[in-house]
């Protein structure tokens, strides 16, 4: 998508030319009386769209022409003196939006927060924090014997040395402004101003020696500072990549210069910042979807002043703003999570590649398992790789055992042995972890008498139970009912959840060791806000004996007492249709057997399958995950894949059973007036794996290409045959550039 220049005839008048934040793939020009001072592009401007105001972005300014003036609205308001997007930026996001074939306008408002979309100052509003006096932590027991919501105000207080939000106050007592005025006048509470997320510093840590392999490592990155070069940082799990990390970023700092480390999930933000508040005293802005607009805002401006020398978050902080950049690091850089699946579908691992290449900056992919796209480039010689090849200290990686579960029985989806192990870890003072991608406590429920399973009304798919609310969930679209009483196909049948979940082998375990602390971590039990950072908490102090959780257990954490991994249903993804299943189920297992024996004790993962002989679990057992991405490197290249081919998958839905496929039928014929030669293919337009999703019909169709640019020629012309096809209009419809996934 291009916003190219017009050249006009000089006039004293001046042209802005805007992308709004809409669904068109065309910047929109605007008059601006002369006497208006130009500013530079990036900043924000009001302008009238239809019979809407909206906030878009300057992308540049020309010479008005007689005709423009004549039909062209005015800007309503220039919002910014200074760009809210400065111009290093500002082109990475013209070069995204050009890849991706999306339209700029929504590109730019992915880049910016919340508050800055709707028009407001780009400053941080300082907020309220209430405290517990020393006076109030020590006021005595019967002081509040007649003012019991005074004592639920100061207890939470109390818990809280940081202080409360008016908007965590509201949540503990909706009606605490009168308790809290006083005790204000009491002298048991004071109240703050400050910003809303401040860095405290953590116990200073001490710094461990490297080792021979990260002194390697460390040169190599290091010589490159001040110029771009792509590495890929290679190291078995606990082999101290994170340490590597830390010690770029001091030379980065010394250089006083900032640096922007992306993670995968937010439950890998607080180990991270721990680490860093007690190795560094400086700022770090946090960037997340966890966070308040005002938060994220002040986190922004943090980053954009060059106040947060460390900027740390997930996805979307590839587009935060530097003052100063200096390195980019990408850690578990192969992982699915980088890939945005809706709206502007960008894979934020690539953009940050292009991102360091533009700034002129090194960045580091790091991975114990890396991505075969990454592994292609080695290869090609576009990234340069390091290697950890062994554990740091005395650790030693986990051996790895596998149970065959065509000869064994299930309790519950535990089979005995693995209970003995669990067992022998209790006694030893131990910790265990059990990996189940599942969450809830059965995914189906079953009539017994004629075999029917409670579905989802508005997808092609089972109703998960969930046992602690007691109803029925679909994973898919969200949709809740409560429990059938009896079955509505047969009328007599009896229902009973039928697999498991991770609700139902924590109850499992709770009745199989009724003495240990089961720890459950999940989406379901992380939901309330500071839930995970608890959770991982009571871990790290020991007061957890066995933890059953899913993939947001299964990376980056570092559990030193856990000496036992389980991996429960492995066999799950070896019936997916995706060409990606094999390598996504070893890069999982190969993470989460990675958190055993990373401390002084040897660790143990145990893998229950029906298919011990699969190649998947043979890569598994040998912890040989070179040789099993070399040999799919070797099947892909040869069935013509990814990353060998390049795909673009164009999706269809609509709430009409038949709007979807018909409009990919017009576009595969629309195909056809596109510059189609030999390295383009186009594909037949299909339904939808899972066709009924969310209550809307779905299509789809992949084109695929042994070479970028012939591809990216196809979609241009192609997509603007799509935006003017009456077809088009009646459903909902999106381009995905390097899908991931193909559902």
């Amino acid at each position: 998508m291009r916003c190219d220049r017009v050249i006009s005839v000089a006039t004293p008048a001046k042209v802005f030319r805007v992308a709004v934040p809409a669904p068109l793939r065309q910047c929109f020009d605007y008059s601006v009386p002369p006497q208006i001072p130009q500013p530079a592009p990036g900043v924000r401007v009001r302008v009238p769209f239809g019979r809407r105001e909206l906030v878009g972005v300057l992308i540049e300014v020309f010479d008005e022409t007689p005709i423009a003036r004549a039909r062209l609205k005015p800007v309503l308001e220039i919002l910014d003196r200074e760009p809210v997007l400065p111009a290093a930026l500002l082109g990475l996001l013209r070069w995204a939006a050009e890849y991706y074939h999306h339209p700029l306008g929504e590109v730019l408002k992915a880049a910016l927060p919340a508050t800055l979309r709707r028009g407001r100052e780009p400053h941080v509003m300082r907020e309220f924090f209430w405290q517990a006096t020393a006076t109030g932590r020590n006021a005595a027991a019967q002081a509040f014997n007649s003012a019991p919501l005074q004592k639920k105000i100061i207890s939470a207080l109390v818990e809280a040395p940081a202080g409360l939000t008016a908007n965590q106050l509201a949540d503990i007592a909706p009606s605490w402004r009168a308790t809290v005025r006083r005790l204000v006048m009491k002298g048991w509470v004071i109240l703050e101003e400050r910003d809303p997320i401040e860095t405290p510093l953590g116990p200073v840590a001490p710094v461990p020696q490297l080792t021979p392999g990260q002194h390697t490592a460390l040169r190599a990155i290091a010589r490159a500072l001040g110029s771009y070069r792509a590495f890929l940082l290679h190291g078995v799990t606990s082999s101290g990549k994170t340490e590597v990390y830390l010690k770029i970023i001091e030379q980065v700092l010394d250089r006083r210069e900032q640096a922007l480390i992306l993670v995968p999930e937010i439950g890998l933000t607080p180990q991270l910042i721990t680490r860093m508040r007690g190795r560094f005293g400086v700022p770090i802005a946090v960037l997340h979807s966890s966070l308040s607009d005002q938060e994220r805002l002040h986190a922004w401006a943090l980053a954009r002043e060059g106040k947060a020398p460390i900027v740390l978050g997930t996805r979307s902080a590839v587009f935060a703003p530097l003052k100063t950049p200096g390195v980019i690091i990408v850690d578990e850089e192969h992982d699915p999570s980088y890939k945005q699946q809706d709206g502007f579908r960008y894979h934020a691992r690539d953009v940050a590649v292009m991102r360091a290449h533009r700034e002129g900056i090194p960045i580091v992919l790091g991975s114990a398992t890396p991505s075969l796209d990454s592994l292609k480039n080695v290869a090609e010689g576009n990234y340069f790789q390091v290697e950890l090849p062994h554990r740091t200290g005395n650790a030693r990686l986990p051996e790895v055992r596998l149970l065959d579960l065509r000869r064994l029985p299930l309790n519950d989806g535990l089979a005995p042995p693995l209970l003995e192990q669990i067992q022998h870890r209790l006694e030893r003072g131990e910790q265990s972890l059990l990996f189940l991608n599942r969450r809830g406590y059965a995914p189906v429920y079953m009539c017994h008498d004629c075999g029917w399973l409670v579905p989802c009304r508005r997808c092609d798919a089972k109703l998960t139970f969930h046992r602690r609310s007691q109803r029925l969930r679909c994973h898919h679209c969200g949709a809740d009912s409560a429990l059938p009483t009896c079955c509505p196909q047969c009328g007599e049948g009896s229902l009973h959840p039928l697999g498991e979940g991770t609700e139902r082998v924590e109850d499992a375990l709770k009745r199989w060791f009724p003495e240990a602390r089961v720890l459950r971590i999940d989406r379901d039990s992380t939901r309330r806000k500071g839930a995970l950072e608890e959770k991982l908490r009571r871990v790290d102090a020991g007061e957890a004996d066995i933890l059953v959780g899913t993939q947001m257990l299964s990376k980056g954490h570092d559990f030193p007492a856990v000496t036992l991994v389980g991996v429960l249903n492995a066999d799950q993804r070896l019936y997916s249709i995706d060409f990606r299943a094999s390598e996504q189920l070893v890069q999982q297992i190969f993470q989460v057997s990675g958190r055993a024996g990373r401390g002084a004790k040897p660790g143990e993962v145990w893998i229950q399958t029906h298919h011990p002989d699969h190649p998947v679990f043979a890569a598994l057992r040998s912890q040989d995950y070179e040789a099993f991405a070399q040999y799919t490197l070797a099947e892909r290249k040869a069935a013509r894949y990814p990353p060998y081919t390049y795909l673009a998958l164009l999706r269809a839905e609509s709430p009409k059973p038949e709007a979807a496929l018909q409009f990919m039928q017009v576009a595969h014929e629309a195909a056809h007036s596109c510059p189609l030669n030999e390295t383009v293919e186009v594909m037949e337009a299909v339904p939808s794996p899972m066709e009924r999703r969310a209550g809307r019909f779905r299509a789809q169709l992949l084109v695929q290409s042994r070479q970028r640019p012939p591809l990216h020629r196809f979609l241009s012309c192609w997509l603007n045959l799509l935006d003017a096809a009456p077809a088009g209009k009646r459903v909902r419809w999106s381009l995905d550039v390097d899908p991931t996934d193909l559902y």
